[in-house]
């Protein structure tokens, strides 16, 4: 209590009701939660994964009858459990305790693992997939049913479910300063959707929401499909796909405790298997191709975990004389797509840019330096500024983006070339920049480069930003948008899955997850996946036999 006799802000967190508590004493069936599952189990429909594919996935089938087990590899842990501790939150809802990296430790990847995946903890940005980048789906992958009006049912139904709505509070002074810096420019910036209800404003989204305003597929599509009698079975890998025929027979999966999950192989863990009529795997990108090619499953084509993309992120720091506390408040708020506006073919990377929070951890594991240097910019921590741009990769020739490969022991692992033409959108992102941040008002700025000094003047900045040598390592590169390595096109040739989801090779086996997405959205993917694979699911409880039903 404070002096005043009122519950300090944590004991009022703490307080809240935890939907999951009344729920699992309603009878959920959360298998693998307290002890092992069973060995064994049978159902009409498996889904790997619980995140934004996943969740809803199993919704829908849920609702129009079918017997669902939903397969988490990571544990349950809900806003009882969230106390917004960067220590606790990275290695407990995270894949590889946040420090997934790719083959040569370019890029670090922040992939969430845990019962309602990255949902559980993104920033809540939500944007519709633009409409160029259906455009280019529509030419060069034969996606002729994506069109915007085709779409707009499926992402209302979503926007509606999820409460995707303007943020109708005043941006924090971290998003505020993009808002202020484009204005000066010239350059139109615009506020974010954001899929929450009665948010707090704690700015704490990426270590679980503690007060069930986000609106993940945690609160949401999880627990409605174990209303409906789903199945959720937590701390369970998927391990591989048994195929026989031309489709898959069962899953064999491994259950493990929280002190054992940093590879595929451990003997004292259970084997799990699941046999069921249909399998859709929705483990993310990176980890449903994986799983498919542990399977062994056909690839005639070699499309299987190719093109597989990050929006490649550079950073630049930014100290102001005037506190801006980059922790509080809503995370992310406003954007500008001013330097997306390119030809996406024929033209440099463009990119999106947006204002990420700033917590310790994270904030002193990214920026570059050591010694005094790095005490320097710590010690101004509350000063700090940070913008970030998202490279829109897979549209031109130069930009493939990565593959998916596995290591000895079966876990994934993606090679990423950073190339020219990624190296020179993540140049002129640093300089678009810095220079809005000098233009906000900024005492001095830093690129997040290894080779970058703090640079007092904007020109000081360009001269210096135009001489950084953009090579891996140096530059620091982030991501935590993965996409591809399934891709969705009209022909087996050019794809992993059909246009509506389903192997090219397995009949009985789909892909609901953003690993489907021929190229990267160009924008926070969460609001495509959802919107993509309601329409997905919804076609395939067609083809099941269902009734299938709007998502509400």
């Amino acid at each position: 209590m404070d002096g005043a006799g009122l519950p300090r802000p944590d004991e009022a967190v703490s307080s809240l009701p935890d939907p999951w508590e009344a729920g699992l004493a309603a009878g959920w069936q959360v298998l693998g939660h307290t002890e092992p599952p069973p060995a064994r189990l049978t159902c009409d429909v498996v889904v790997v994964g619980t995140g934004a594919g996943g969740g809803i996935t199993a919704e829908l089938l849920a609702r129009a009858g079918f017997d669902v087990v939903m397969l988490e590899e990571g544990p349950l842990k809900t806003s009882r459990d969230f106390n917004q501790l960067e220590s606790e939150a990275y290695p407990t809802l995270y894949q590889e305790s946040a420090a997934r990296k790719t083959s040569d430790k370019a890029i670090n990847i922040l992939q969430g693992r845990c019962v309602g995946g990255s949902t559980t903890v993104n920033w809540t940005s939500s944007f519709r997939t633009p409409s160029a980048t259906l455009a280019h789906w529509r030419q060069h992958f034969g996606l002729g049913e994506l069109t915007d009006d085709a779409l707009a049912p499926y992402f209302q139904q979503a926007e509606r479910r999820l409460n995707v709505s303007t943020w109708v509070v005043p941006p924090n002074e971290n998003n505020d300063l993009l808002r202020r810096g484009a204005a000066r420019l010239g350059i139109p910036a615009a506020a974010i959707l954001r899929n929450v209800k009665g948010c707090w404003n704690l700015g704490s989204c990426g270590l679980g929401c503690p007060t069930n305003a986000k609106q993940s597929q945690l609160l949401t599509g999880v627990p409605t499909a174990l209303a409906h009698g789903a199945r959720l079975v937590v701390n369970t890998r998927a391990v591989r796909l048994v195929a026989a025929q031309g489709g898959i027979q069962s899953l064999q999966a491994e259950y493990f405790t929280q002190k054992h999950h940093s590879t595929l192989d451990h003997h004292a863990n259970t084997a799990i298997e699941i046999k069921a009529k249909h399998f859709v795997v929705a483990g993310g990108a990176i980890n449903s191709p994986a799983l498919l090619m542990r399977s062994g499953l056909a690839d005639p084509h070699d499309r299987l975990g190719k093109r597989t993309f990050l929006h490649p992120v550079v950073m630049s720091a930014a100290t102001h004389d005037h506190r801006v506390e980059g922790w509080a408040g809503a995370p992310q708020t406003i954007y500008t797509d001013h330097y997306l506006e390119v030809d996406p073919v024929h033209g440099p990377m463009g990119f999106k840019l947006e204002a990420p929070p700033i917590h310790p951890l994270i904030f002193a594991s990214s920026i570059p330096g050591f010694g005094q240097a790095q005490a320097d910019m710590l010690k101004a921590f509350p000063n700090q500024h940070i913008l970030l741009a998202l490279l829109r990769d897979g549209f031109a020739p130069a930009s493939e983006g990565g593959h998916v490969r596995l290591r000895n022991d079966g876990s994934p692992l993606l090679d990423y070339p950073l190339n020219d033409f990624v190296m020179d959108g993540a140049r002129r992102a640093l300089l678009a920049m810095a220079e809005i941040q000098f233009a906000a008002g900024a005492r001095q700025v830093m690129p997040v480069h290894e080779q970058a000094q703090p640079y007092t003047s904007w020109a000081q900045a360009q001269e210096a930003i135009g001489r950084l040598p953009m090579v891996p390592l140096q530059t620091r590169v982030v991501s935590a948008h993965v996409m591809g390595g399934c891709g969705m096109a009209a022909t087996a040739t050019h794809g992993v899955v059909r246009p509506d989801g389903q192997h090219w090779q397995v009949r009985n086996l789909s892909v609901h997850d953003g690993s489907v997405f021929p190229t990267s959205i160009g924008a926070n993917p969460q609001l495509s996946i959802y919107g993509l694979v309601n329409w997905l699911t919804q076609q395939l409880i067609g083809r099941l036999g269902g009734r299938a039903q709007p998502l509400a």
